[in-house]
C-alpha cells in the first residue's frame, strides 16, 4: 500500500561523509523531518557544495528496519526522464529500510543539456571497479554510495535506440542487472510487469540484459561498481527517449523502481502483511497493488508549456487493479493539501503562470492505493 508523499522541506549540508547539519524545516525530531504520521524521517545532503557540481542527496528513512536501496538519476545530462523520475521517487514515503536517492547527479551535464560536462568528461566512466573514482564529483557520489552501503543501486537511463542484444546498437527498452540469481529475477520480473501494465506497443517491451563483464566495454559505471565492490544487487534502466512522451518515460522509470523496490525491500505490496485471520499467510495468495496513471487532453499538456486559460482534462481511466477493482478515483490539484476532487475525470483550468502539479490517487476494493503525478506549465 502506497503512503502519500511528503515534499522535501528541509536542507542538510554534508562535510566530511556523513556530517549532517537540519535547517529550515517545519518539524524536527532529532536531527531528521519527519512527515506528519512519523512514519518517514528525511534527511539531505549537500554534495559539492559551493561549486558548480553541487547537488542534494535525498535520505529516507522508515519506521521500521530493513533494506536500503540507492536510486540515481542524471548522470547524463540529456536523459531527462531518469532525472525527473528520480526526483519523483525522492519525494516517496517508504514501508521500511532507507531510501537514498540522487536525482540530479550530474547538474553541469544537465543545465547543459548534454550527456557530458564542459569538460567533455561523462561521469558514467569514472568509477573503476576496486579503484579510486576519477573525478572530484565521481568520488563525492561515490563516497555517499559506499556510506549508504546499499543492498541495491538503480540507476536510471535513456537510449535513442532499442536493446535487442547488442549494446552498441542501443540499450533503450532494457533492465541491466548485476550477476547472481536474485538480481537477474528481479530484473526479470521488473521488465515482465512494466511491459504488461504500462507499455501499449508490443515493440517497446522492455529486455533484460546482464552487466557487461569487467575490462570489457562500457567500463567505470557507477552501478557495476557498486555490484562489484559493495556486493549491491545493481541495476541499471534505460528507456528509448525518442518518439515517446517524457512523461510516458519517466512513468516507466518510477513503475520500474517501484517494482524492484517493493515486497520484502521498500515499499509494502501486500504480500507481507500478517492475515486478519492470524494464520502464517502460506497458503495466502500476494495482494497486488493498484496502479494510478494520468493521461492528458491534450495529450501533450505534460510536455510542453501551455497558454494561460487552457483547460486540460484529467483521465484516470487507464488506472487498473490486477486482482480486484478500483472504487475511487481522487484528485489533487496544487502543492499539497487534501484530494478534493473526484471521478475517472476531471478538468483543469490552467490560470496564471508557473507550475500547476497535479495528483491521481485510487482506491481498490481492498482499500489500497496507489497515486501518480505530473506538472502542468504555463508560459511565463
Amino acid at each position: 500500500m502506497r503512503r502519500e508523499t511528503l515534499s522535501r522541506r528541509s536542507v542538510l549540508a554534508a562535510t566530511g561523509g556523513w556530517s549532517l547539519i537540519t535547517t529550515g524545516v517545519a518539524s524536527v525530531v532529532g536531527d531528521t523531518a519527519r512527515d506528519d504520521s512519523g512514519d518517514n524521517s528525511r534527511d539531505f545532503i549537500v554534495v559539492r557544495e559551493g561549486t558548480a557540481e553541487e547537488t542534494t542527496v535525498f535520505v529516507t528513512t522508515g519506521a521500521v528496519d530493513g533494506p536500503t536501496a540507492v536510486v540515481v538519476g542524471g548522470m547524463h545530462g540529456n536523459e531527462v526522464a531518469g532525472y525527473t523520475a528520480a526526483g519523483r521517487i525522492a519525494d516517496r514515503s517508504i514501508d521500511a529500510g532507507t531510501l537514498v536517492t540522487i536525482p540530479e547527479a550530474n547538474g553541469v551535464a544537465i543545465e547543459r543539456g548534454t550527456r557530458t560536462d564542459d569538460e567533455g568528461i561523462n561521469l558514467n566512466r569514472q568509477f573503476p571497479d576496486g579503484e579510486t573514482p576519477g573525478t572530484r564529483l565521481a568520488r563525492a557520489l561515490w563516497d555517499v554510495v559506499k556510506e549508504s552501503d546499499p543492498d541495491i543501486l538503480i540507476d536510471l537511463h535513456e537510449s535513442t535506440g532499442l536493446y535487442a542484444g547488442d549494446p552498441m546498437d542501443g540499450v533503450g527498452q532494457a533492465i541491466f542487472h548485476s550477476a547472481g540469481d536474485d538480481a537477474t529475477a528481479a530484473a526479470a520480473d521488473a521488465a515482465d510487469y512494466v511491459t504488461e501494465t504500462r507499455v501499449d506497443d508490443p515493440a517497446l517491451a522492455f529486455q533484460t540484459g546482464p552487466f557487461s563483464e569487467p575490462d570489457t566495454d562500457p567500463t567505470g559505471l557507477l552501478a557495476h561498481k557498486a555490484a562489484r565492490d559493495l556486493d549491491a544487487d545493481g541495476f541499471l534502466a534505460e528507456t528509448r527517449s525518442t518518439d515517446i512522451a517524457l512523461e510516458t518515460r519517466v512513468q516507466w522509470h518510477t513503475a520500474i523502481v517501484d517494482r524492484l523496490l517493493e515486497g520484502d525491500l521498500l515499499f509494502d505490496d501486500g504480500a507481507s502483511e500478517e492475515p486478519a485471520d492470524g494464520t502464517d499467510g502460506d497458503d495466502e495468495s500476494p495482494t497486488a497493488s493498484p496502479i494510478a496513471r494520468i493521461e492528458t487532453q491534450p495529450p501533450s499538456a505534460a510536455e510542453a508549456p501551455l497558454e494561460p486559460g487552457t483547460t486540460v482534462t484529467l483521465d484516470a481511466s487507464r488506472s487498473r487493479d490486477p486482482d480486484g477493482k478500483l472504487v475511487a478515483y481522487e484528485w489533487r490539484v496544487g502543492d499539497d493539501g487534501p484530494f478534493e476532487e473526484a471521478g475517472e475525470t476531471i478538468a483543469v483550468p490552467i490560470n496564471g503562470t508557473g507550475d500547476h502539479p497535479v495528483a491521481l490517487r485510487v482506491v481498490d476494493d481492498e482499500g489500497a492505493t496507489a497515486i501518480d503525478r505530473l506538472t502542468l506549465s504555463t508560459n511565463c
